[in-house]
């Protein structure tokens, strides 16, 4: 199921770079009331997070949500592995691009639908060293190429 836009919380561009993003899905998240709350004033990091598959059920590692700052002792660990939840046909699909050659489940943003925490959850392939230098090549030819458009219309 494709996701749809909701309030962005926080982004993983690091994904962006670092993999070739195939396809798209929306999960919801278990999550804990502080970690809610510490998450609506945006105390989270989705860098170096990844999905896997544990006794048919996806987790979340990695996703650090600071601790909120008045929960005491209601707080948990912010670096604890944290349940998606997809319903059967979407776990099973996952399941079966992931364990393609090459191919790791990324997050790639955490956004809110209503008022449920939403993980954005790409099925990604890896890139090589010169793949992220001949993509970062390109963006500067396209960046020299606006920027001297830009002087001959002055």
């Amino acid at each position: 199921m494709k996701r749809e836009q909701g309030r962005a919380i926080a982004s993983n561009r690091a994904a962006y770079h670092d993999y070739y993003i195939e396809d798209t899905y929306e999960a919801g998240i278990s999550l804990s009331g502080t970690e809610v709350k510490s998450i609506r004033l945006g105390h989270v990091n989705l860098k170096d997070s990844y999905a896997y598959f544990k006794g048919g059920e996806l987790f979340i590692q990695g996703m650090h949500v600071s601790p909120y700052e008045k929960g005491n002792i209601m707080n948990k660990d912010p670096l604890r592995h944290r349940k998606l939840l997809l319903n059967k046909r979407e776990l099973k699909k996952l399941r079966e691009l992931s364990q393609k050659s090459g191919y790791a489940l990324i997050p790639t943003d955490l956004h809110f639908s209503g008022p449920y925490v939403k993980v954005g959850l790409s099925v990604a392939k890896g890139k090589k060293l010169y793949d992220k230098r001949e993509v970062s090549a390109e963006k500067d030819a396209k960046r020299n190429m606006q920027r001297t458009q830009k002087e001959l219309r002055i």
